[in-house]
């Protein structure tokens, strides 16, 4: 069972995040990517554009921290989640402005289903970054987990609004949508 007040502010949020700017440690390059993100056909190709932005969100001008999340990316790709963890918590102590940390350590949480720890890094991570699409559709994800469609469909939108290619969101939104008795 989620933890609704933080769910609650998460749906918030997600409502304010067209009005909200990124955290000025961002780089400003990011701003370029999503503004060619939301073209019909970008160039480079979409999923170029996007790995782009996965790339400069992991980015940390500290080599050290750099490695640190390298290091995490890839504990988390081999399911060794208490190492994964242990990098995590000390790169959100050392970089608690660092959105992208918070964003690793939400999917941490999700895999050791522990959605209430999730929630609240995805809140951090959107804070810091409100173009986050991946938190968005994290939260989605988690929503679904908890049989929280219209939370989810809200977290998908959201998700889309700021890349309109993400295609599995958009068709989890169709399916939501056409289930109509589960957003009663």
């Amino acid at each position: 069972m989620l933890d609704h007040d933080l769910l609650q502010r998460l749906m918030t949020l997600l409502a304010e995040l067209p009005h909200r700017k990124p955290h000025p440690r961002l780089p400003r390059e990011l701003d370029l990517l999503f503004e060619r993100l939301r073209q019909e056909s970008p160039s480079p190709s979409a999923h170029e554009v996007e790995d782009l932005i996965w790339q400069v969100w992991a980015e940390e001008e500290d080599a050290a921290a750099g490695d640190g999340m390298e290091a995490a990316i890839r504990a988390l790709a081999l399911r060794e989640l208490e190492e994964a963890e242990e990098l995590l918590d000390q790169l959100a102590s050392d970089y608690p402005d660092w959105p992208e940390v918070f964003n690793k350590r939400a999917t941490l949480h999700f895999l050791n289903g522990e959605d209430d720890l999730a929630l609240k890094d995805i809140l951090r991570a959107l804070e810091l970054e409100p173009r986050h699409f991946g938190a968005m559709a994290g939260l989605g994800q988690i929503c679904l987990r908890n049989e929280e469609p219209e939370a989810a469909v809200a977290a998908f939108r959201a998700a889309v609004e700021v890349n309109p290619h993400l295609v599995g969101a958009q068709a989890l939104i169709d399916d939501l949508n056409d289930d109509k008795p589960m957003l009663n």
